[in-house]
């Protein structure tokens, strides 16, 4: 279990686990930028670098730089280690499999908004989820100089095990008390409840009914709030109600750091709650979204159902890489929480930082009437 103190002087939010972790504020960070994740925890927080899109090569050299962003600063990195998919499998093993019908269907947005083939492959279309992927991710996290590690889909125990025998501390993010269950029996140190307002691969659970059934279930173990928290008054909320911190990630999206391009930085700074959509179409586990055409395509009378993890990436993977690399402005999305509704400028992290402690004051400074009554 890693302990780490980077010289970061405490204040009044710096509660037990920020202690252990060594940071000052209780808000952790997931980003899909290693500077956005750089410059959460160099501003007090903790910064994850989700990395489930990386393949192995790539990741290392990412965690690496990472450490020198942020070479005084506790940094973590979050992948997603499911358990039900294929040992080895290629892209064009799993092509074989798809149907026709949907074949035809991604074909047919190819088609109908008149995307380019990708000339680059990307994630989506070059790797499939599987085992044997998983693995050596997993191996490139536990060579890496992170301080922490966060599962966030399955917590595999041998996994769990390897990364903190490289003195990690673990965390996993989970819907349901049973999934908190899997994790203690996992090994895993720290709890994220994760409600359904969530961005992301998420479940059925609304937050604030999810995070003090978890706490209740955490065995002592320390438990951080997550889904749709975009403000200090929901950060204060949570600390209410018995969790140790908030994990947030829509709202850095709106980060000059992240540097998203133009037409998605608009689509989800125009956002409301009510622009999320919960979709299979993604990965083909359900997954929180910004709504789009993509999404909306999937959601047709005439649409195929999406089919199941890692099916549906070997399906679309090739549309969506396109769209990537041509910016379709029309299919761009990005996962995204209830909370796109704070995201509403582009503004450093610093900024947002600076915003999110000062409201989680105010908010714990109105409740004084009510301890001292």
């Amino acid at each position: 279990m890693a302990s780490t103190n980077h010289g970061i002087l405490p204040d009044s939010l710096t509660n037990a686990l920020c202690s252990r972790l060594g940071i000052r504020h209780p808000i952790f960070g997931l980003a899909h930028s290693i500077e956005v994740a750089a410059a959460i925890s160099n501003a007090g927080g903790l910064g994850i670098y989700a990395a489930a899109r990386d393949g192995p090569n790539e990741l290392a050299r990412k965690l690496s730089a990472l450490r020198d962003l942020c070479p005084d600063a506790p940094v973590g990195v979050d992948l997603l280690l499911p358990t039900a998919l294929p040992g080895v499998s290629t892209p064009g093993d799993l092509a074989a499999a798809i149907p026709d019908g949907h074949r035809r269907f991604v074909d047919g947005l190819f088609d109908r908004f008149q995307v380019p083939p990708a000339t680059e492959g990307n994630f989506f279309s070059q790797y499939v989820r599987s085992q044997a992927l998983f693995e050596e991710q997993i191996t490139a996290v536990a060579e890496s100089r992170m301080d922490v590690f966060a599962a966030g889909v399955g917590t595999p125990a041998d996994s769990i095990a390897r990364v903190r025998r490289a003195g990690m501390t673990t965390i996993a993010l989970v819907g349901a008390v049973k999934h908190a269950r899997k994790a203690i029996e996992a090994g895993v140190d720290v709890l994220v409840a994760q409600g359904y307002d969530a961005g992301g691969h998420t479940g059925t659970i609304g937050t604030f009914t999810l995070v003090p059934q978890i706490i209740a279930a955490a065995e002592g173990r320390p438990v951080l709030a997550a889904g749709g928290i975009g403000a200090g008054s929901q950060i204060a909320a949570a600390l209410a109600m018995g969790a140790q911190g908030a994990w947030l990630g829509t709202v850095w999206l709106g980060s000059s750091e992240h540097r998203l391009p133009a037409a998605l930085t608009d689509k989800l700074l125009a956002a409301t709650s009510e622009d999320t959509v919960l979709t299979r179409a993604h990965s083909g586990k359900p997954c929180r979204v910004v709504r789009s055409a993509f999404s909306d395509a999937w959601e047709a009378a005439d649409a195929p159902a999406p089919l199941d993890m890692p099916y549906q990436q070997a399906l679309t993977g090739r549309l969506l890489a396109a769209v990537e690399e041509h910016q379709i402005a029309p299919l761009m999305y990005e996962a995204a929480g209830q909370s796109v509704a704070w995201v509403q400028e582009v503004e450093p992290v610093a900024r947002i930082m600076d915003r999110l402690v000062r409201e989680t004051r105010q908010s714990l400074d109105s409740l004084r009437p009510y301890l001292l009554a």
